[in-house]
């Protein structure tokens, strides 16, 4: 809103100064002020109003250290994360980008899933929450209505860029060098379904190319393919960061560094010129994407105030579910969801340790009538934690982990 409001400012009333909001990098910074302040300021008196509506978190008995002090720690703190994230994103983004209101859906959509699992844990007592199948139904829907507006709206292009070569004929004929040659560049738009592919040296890849046996129909029938892969995408990556977390700040400082990673991909893919000197895809209007990540990070990393060993507040799934949201369909806009098992291998693996263990328990179970377990406990942190390992020491190494696969995950736009 104060975008439109100061660009109106200058327009008409030539105020001074008023121009710099057409900077994304200072609307971007606000941003990341303004949701540090919200979650630093008002998150004490969300969690105090949490205590005082004892909403308390009821921790079940898994034999774990420190599990005992957890017991009536308030949860649903993910309503700080949200507000964090939202408000600055309503105050200093261009609220017609079509990829800014798909984040807004997103973060709203599965917050409100989130919450309601958390409402009936905690009000209705009822440990369960939300039944499985709500939950994924819940993403599905998500993925499907985020696959068809990037599908069929036209606002939704990449740029390719294009050289061609133009003869100049010399002005004098005594010339002995000839004709030269001028190379022309030139950036054609499309509505392309390409994504960015790790490792190869033409990293583009062509969700039609899939279905290359349909012939010159091909492109037409492109649907097929690419909305159930952003339904996985969604549905997997949330699961994801749920599934995390588990210990204090796990889940909050991953996402964190995951965002950051992220909004250095917006950018240079929003940027003619740096998506020119990378060769890669220049994406228009995915620059204004910066100012909702900045959000995202300022909100992660000012919930980390309260929510670092010992936690004082937990994001329950209001907060969880909606940060795995925002992360996968943020990284299906910018054409990044297949760099996805690299930059958020923390949650890819953590996922991987439950599917295993439960597997590999139902399989042993069958054929040998006792069900036999790879890991002390899935998901995987709690493994460690049963080896004996401090769970601030868990939290830091995950985080560590993090940052160098987001390292290794810019780098693969070089490293081809």
């Amino acid at each position: 809103m104060l975008y439109y409001l100061f660009e109106f400012l200058e327009s008409e009333y030539s105020l001074t100064g008023a121009s710099v909001f057409q900077y994304i990098s200072f609307r971007a910074a606000l941003s990341v002020i303004t949701s540090l302040l919200i979650t630093m300021v008002f998150g004490k008196r969300i969690i105090q109003l949490l205590i005082r509506k004892q909403v308390g978190e009821t921790v079940r008995n898994l034999g774990l250290d420190g599990e005992a002090q957890k017991e009536g720690t308030p949860t649903m703190g993910g309503l700080i994360i949200l507000t964090a994230i939202l408000v600055p994103v309503l105050l200093f983004a261009k609220l017609d980008n079509i990829y800014v209101i798909l984040l807004i859906i997103s973060t709203l959509w599965l917050g409100a899933i989130g919450f309601l699992d958390d409402y009936i844990k905690v009000f209705k007592k009822d440990k369960k929450g939300l039944a499985g199948r709500f939950k994924i139904l819940g993403q599905v829907v998500l993925g499907l209505i985020v696959g068809i507006v990037l599908y069929v709206h036209p606002e939704v292009v990449i740029k390719e860029k294009h050289t061609s070569t133009s003869t100049l004929l010399e002005a004098s004929t005594s010339s002995s060098n000839g004709p030269e040659e001028e190379n022309i560049v030139t950036w054609k738009q499309s509505k392309s379904f390409k994504t960015t592919i790790p490792f190869f040296k033409n990293n583009e890849f062509d969700y039609s190319s899939l279905i290359n046996f349909l012939g010159d129909k091909a492109a037409g029938w492109t649907f097929l393919i690419f909305i159930p892969i952003v339904i996985l995408i969604v549905t997997a990556v949330s699961n994801g960061v749920n599934i995390t977390d588990g210990l204090d700040g796990l889940a909050t400082g991953t996402s964190a560094i995951i965002g950051a990673s992220l909004g250095i991909l917006s950018y240079v893919s929003g940027n003619m010129f740096f998506a020119d000197y990378l060769n890669i895809m220049y994406i228009p209007q995915t620059g204004e994407l910066v100012i909702f990540i900045s959000a995202f990070v300022g909100a992660c990393v000012g919930f980390l105030w309260y929510n670092s060993y010992p936690a004082q507040v937990f994001m329950g799934d209001t907060g969880s579910l909606a940060l795995g949201g925002i992360i996968a369909v943020f990284a299906i806009v910018i054409r990044k969801e297949l760099l996805i098992p690299i930059l958020c291998g923390v949650f890819l693996v953590e996922n991987l340790s439950v599917m295993i263990q439960v597997g590999y328990f139902k399989y042993t179970k069958k054929k040998f009538g006792e069900g036999r377990r790879i890991f002390k406990m899935a998901p995987l942190h709690h493994h460690y934690q049963k080896l004996g390992f401090n769970e601030s020491k868990i939290v830091t190494r995950f985080w560590i982990i993090t940052v160098m696969l987001a390292v290794l995950t810019l780098v693969t736009l070089k490293l081809r």
